[in-house]
């Protein structure tokens, strides 16, 4: 088993109903954007909506090589600006919900699991309530 460290960020892919996908742990030190291949898997959507910590060349040339449009705000410092659809990119709140939903229990506010392992399969099983409760976040 391994140990998780101080902090845990969770990275979380959504439906247009605001309901999760896909979930991915990484340390709380590591950058969004390093582990943005794992979310990007597989996508059907039509638009990926993320905010500027996934602002990089290589995760919208992944995006629109699947045929999506990456509807990502530019970070400040970056040289060129890439324009993006705010009307859509208001939509994103659906995850930041899902993040709320999440934070409502607990354990899993204060990472009271101490191992990867098991904080994960806590994740999972809230995320299954989700599902199973809640429709859809609208």
């Amino acid at each position: 088993m391994s140990r998780g460290g101080r902090t845990t960020k969770i990275h979380a892919r959504v439906d247009a109903k605001g309901r999760p996908v896909q979930i991915e742990l990484t340390p709380g030190n590591i950058h969004d954007c390093s582990h943005a291949d794992a979310l990007l898997q597989q996508i059907t959507a039509k638009a990926i909506i993320a905010d500027k910590g996934y602002d990089s060349d290589a995760v919208v040339e992944k995006i629109e090589a699947a045929g999506a449009v990456a509807v990502i705000p530019s970070k400040t410092n970056r040289k060129v600006q890439r324009p993006h659809d705010k009307q859509l990119y208001k939509e994103r709140n659906l995850v930041e919900r899902f993040f709320n939903r999440l934070k409502h229990w607990r354990g899993l506010a204060t990472r009271y699991e101490k191992t990867v392992e098991s904080y994960l399969a806590m994740v999972h099983l809230v995320c299954a309530r989700l599902w199973l409760t809640l429709p859809s976040f609208s």
